[in-house]
Protein backbone atom coordinates (compact mmCIF):
# COMPACT_ATOMS: atom_id res chain seq x y z
CA UNK A 1 0.00 0.00 0.00
CA UNK A 2 1.27 3.57 -1.01
CA UNK A 3 1.32 6.14 1.23
CA UNK A 4 -1.28 8.67 0.37
CA UNK A 5 0.85 11.53 1.59
CA UNK A 6 3.88 10.97 -0.12
CA UNK A 7 1.98 9.99 -3.29
CA UNK A 8 0.27 13.37 -3.18
CA UNK A 9 3.57 15.01 -2.52
CA UNK A 10 5.37 13.56 -5.72
CA UNK A 11 2.47 14.30 -7.79
CA UNK A 12 2.38 17.99 -6.61
CA UNK A 13 6.38 17.77 -7.42
CA UNK A 14 5.41 16.26 -11.11
CA UNK A 15 2.59 18.81 -11.74
CA UNK A 16 4.83 22.02 -11.08
CA UNK A 17 8.25 20.38 -12.72
CA UNK A 18 8.82 22.47 -16.23
CA UNK A 19 8.52 19.88 -18.72
CA UNK A 20 12.07 19.92 -20.43
CA UNK A 21 13.41 19.06 -17.00
CA UNK A 22 11.33 15.99 -16.05
CA UNK A 23 12.16 15.52 -20.24
CA UNK A 24 15.79 15.56 -19.88
CA UNK A 25 15.34 13.56 -16.59
CA UNK A 26 13.25 10.90 -18.16
CA UNK A 27 16.17 10.15 -20.47
CA UNK A 28 18.16 8.97 -17.37
CA UNK A 29 15.05 6.02 -17.14
CA UNK A 30 16.47 2.93 -17.58
CA UNK A 31 13.49 1.83 -20.43
CA UNK A 32 9.87 3.08 -20.13
CA UNK A 33 7.36 0.35 -18.94
CA UNK A 34 4.59 -0.77 -21.12
CA UNK A 35 1.05 0.48 -20.62
CA UNK A 36 -1.93 1.47 -22.17
CA UNK A 37 -4.08 4.23 -21.79
CA UNK A 38 -7.58 4.18 -19.39
CA UNK A 39 -7.63 8.24 -20.49
CA UNK A 40 -4.95 9.30 -22.68
CA UNK A 41 -3.69 13.12 -22.86
CA UNK A 42 -6.33 15.22 -22.95
CA UNK A 43 -6.80 18.92 -22.71
CA UNK A 44 -9.02 20.77 -20.60
CA UNK A 45 -9.93 23.72 -18.15
CA UNK A 46 -10.36 24.04 -14.50
CA UNK A 47 -11.63 26.32 -12.54
CA UNK A 48 -9.41 28.19 -9.65
CA UNK A 49 -10.77 29.64 -6.63
CA UNK A 50 -9.39 31.43 -3.99
CA UNK A 51 -10.10 32.64 -0.49
CA UNK A 52 -9.59 36.74 0.37
CA UNK A 53 -6.93 36.73 2.90
CA UNK A 54 -6.92 32.61 3.09
CA UNK A 55 -10.03 32.78 4.89
CA UNK A 56 -12.92 34.58 3.80
CA UNK A 57 -15.55 33.39 1.46
CA UNK A 58 -14.49 31.09 -2.16
CA UNK A 59 -14.65 33.10 -4.67
CA UNK A 60 -13.80 32.01 -8.45
CA UNK A 61 -10.40 33.55 -9.84
CA UNK A 62 -11.01 32.30 -13.14
CA UNK A 63 -10.26 29.38 -15.07
CA UNK A 64 -6.61 27.47 -16.12
CA UNK A 65 -5.77 25.14 -19.09
CA UNK A 66 -5.00 21.52 -17.35
CA UNK A 67 -3.87 18.46 -18.92
CA UNK A 68 -4.42 15.33 -17.29
CA UNK A 69 -3.96 11.38 -18.49
CA UNK A 70 -4.43 8.06 -16.30
CA UNK A 71 -2.90 4.95 -17.28
CA UNK A 72 -2.75 1.18 -16.35
CA UNK A 73 1.07 -0.68 -16.56
CA UNK A 74 0.99 -4.12 -17.21
CA UNK A 75 1.42 -5.37 -14.28
CA UNK A 76 -1.97 -3.64 -13.53
CA UNK A 77 -0.76 -0.94 -11.56
CA UNK A 78 -2.64 2.65 -12.33
CA UNK A 79 -1.07 5.86 -12.74
CA UNK A 80 -2.33 9.76 -13.11
CA UNK A 81 -0.70 13.01 -14.35
CA UNK A 82 -2.30 16.03 -13.83
CA UNK A 83 -0.51 19.17 -15.20
CA UNK A 84 -0.85 22.66 -15.70
CA UNK A 85 -0.91 24.40 -19.71
CA UNK A 86 -1.78 21.70 -22.84
CA UNK A 87 1.86 19.39 -22.53
CA UNK A 88 0.54 16.17 -23.22
CA UNK A 89 4.02 14.29 -23.17
CA UNK A 90 4.35 16.09 -19.66
CA UNK A 91 1.01 15.13 -18.23
CA UNK A 92 1.86 11.30 -19.95
CA UNK A 93 5.51 11.13 -18.16
CA UNK A 94 3.70 12.27 -14.56
CA UNK A 95 1.26 9.22 -15.19
CA UNK A 96 3.88 7.14 -15.71
CA UNK A 97 5.94 8.32 -12.81
CA UNK A 98 3.34 7.95 -10.38
CA UNK A 99 2.38 4.42 -11.58
CA UNK A 100 6.53 3.44 -11.00
CA UNK A 101 6.28 4.86 -7.96
CA UNK A 102 3.31 2.54 -6.82
CA UNK A 103 6.02 -0.63 -7.88
CA UNK A 104 9.28 -2.37 -6.62
CA UNK A 105 10.96 0.20 -9.35
CA UNK A 106 9.88 3.24 -6.65
CA UNK A 107 13.16 3.66 -5.27
CA UNK A 108 15.44 3.67 -8.75
CA UNK A 109 12.50 6.04 -10.10
CA UNK A 110 13.08 8.23 -6.75
CA UNK A 111 16.88 7.74 -7.02
CA UNK A 112 17.19 8.80 -10.71
CA UNK A 113 13.94 11.14 -11.52
CA UNK A 114 12.47 12.69 -8.16
CA UNK A 115 15.25 13.30 -5.77
CA UNK A 116 17.39 15.73 -8.72
CA UNK A 117 13.77 17.03 -9.31
CA UNK A 118 13.28 18.10 -5.98
CA UNK A 119 16.61 19.27 -6.12
CA UNK A 120 16.15 20.95 -9.51
CA UNK A 121 12.85 23.01 -7.94
CA UNK A 122 14.53 23.91 -4.44
CA UNK A 123 17.56 25.95 -6.36
CA UNK A 124 14.78 27.44 -8.97
CA UNK A 125 12.98 28.82 -5.55
CA UNK A 126 15.88 29.55 -4.03
CA UNK A 127 16.86 31.90 -7.27
CA UNK A 128 13.75 33.54 -7.29
CA UNK A 129 13.51 34.18 -3.76
CA UNK A 130 17.21 35.70 -3.69
CA UNK A 131 16.05 38.09 -6.95
CA UNK A 132 12.93 39.23 -4.99
CA UNK A 133 15.30 39.92 -1.64
CA UNK A 134 17.64 41.72 -3.87
CA UNK A 135 14.85 44.57 -4.48
CA UNK A 136 13.31 44.54 -0.97
CA UNK A 137 13.42 48.23 -0.02
CA UNK A 138 13.26 49.12 3.88
CA UNK A 139 11.35 52.07 5.22
CA UNK A 140 11.68 53.35 8.36
CA UNK A 141 10.34 56.68 10.16
CA UNK A 142 12.21 58.95 11.95
CA UNK A 143 11.09 60.97 15.16
CA UNK A 144 11.63 64.80 14.55
CA UNK A 145 11.91 64.88 18.04
CA UNK A 146 9.21 66.82 18.78
CA UNK A 147 6.65 66.17 21.04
Amino acid sequence: MVDQTARKDWMSLLAKAPAGVLAELWQGMEDAPEFTHLRAPEIGAAMVRGRMGGTGAPFNLGEMTVTRCSLQLGCGTVGHGYVQGRDKAHAERAALVDALMQTEAAAQTDMVLLQPLRAKMASVRTARAAKAAATKVDFFTMARGED
